[in-house]
């Protein structure tokens, strides 16, 4: 490639071996010359900390950063969202599961009940739409006739008046458009991925063997 040809990398926060964002004692100039952190304007701070002053943005910061101080490196994923929707003061609380994992939705269920929620769940091919009805290649239907139906989970679980969501396996992209049209706060226990037991970091901690050729 030619010089004219050749693009400029940009640096970012994958690039920093620093990290001194998480120290609050850092010198100013010990920060890379890209990073974000020193470019940071006051009025770029405060407006930002007006954004999270807004009441239910602080009442979410406000419960996750107690989950996180209390049952650091103690606490499972399940325990965690339960104890974030405790502090949350949620009720009632929507799983958005994929159809694959409604095992692990029932028992995930059976806890949140112990715990005095109200759960409605709603699975991911509800509905049952075909997918080439919404324009989708029939080559697809390889994975099965009938799409998964992440607008409509969103939409049932907005009916409900859901407190908090909890993402049970969507696959890819159907999560994207799940969180794009859900209204309550949305996290995830499950990230689908069916070949390494639903461990997606799996394939991160052997890339330098196993997955080397991804």
């Amino acid at each position: 490639m030619t010089e004219q040809g050749k693009k400029t990398m940009t640096y970012s926060c994958v690039d920093c071996h620093v990290q001194n964002c998480d120290n609050k004692e850092a010198e100013r100039g010990s920060y890379p010359k890209y990073c974000v952190t020193p470019q940071m304007t006051e009025q770029e701070r405060e407006k930002l900390q007006q954004i999270y002053g807004e009441e239910e943005n602080q009442r979410i910061m406000k419960a996750a950063a107690q989950v996180e101080s209390e049952g650091y490196r103690m606490w499972t994923r399940v325990q965690e969202i339960v104890e974030f929707a405790k502090k949350l003061g949620a009720k009632k609380i929507g799983i958005a599961t994929c159809v694959g994992l409604i095992n692990e939705s029932r028992i995930f269920a059976e806890i949140l009940r112990k715990h005095g929620f109200e759960v409605y769940s709603i699975a991911c091919k509800a509905g049952a739409i075909e997918k080439v009805s919404v324009g989708i290649p029939k080559e697809c239907e390889s994975a099965g006739v009938v799409m998964c139906n992440p607008i409509f989970q969103a939409q049932i679980l907005n009916e409900e008046e859901t407190d908090l969501n909890v993402v049970m396996g969507l696959c890819v992209g159907h999560d994207s458009l799940f969180y794009r049209y859900a209204k309550a706060p949305v996290t995830t226990l499950i990230t689908k991925d069916r070949v390494l037991g639903h461990n997606p970091a799996a394939a991160l901690y052997t890339a330098k063997t196993y997955y080397a050729d991804l």
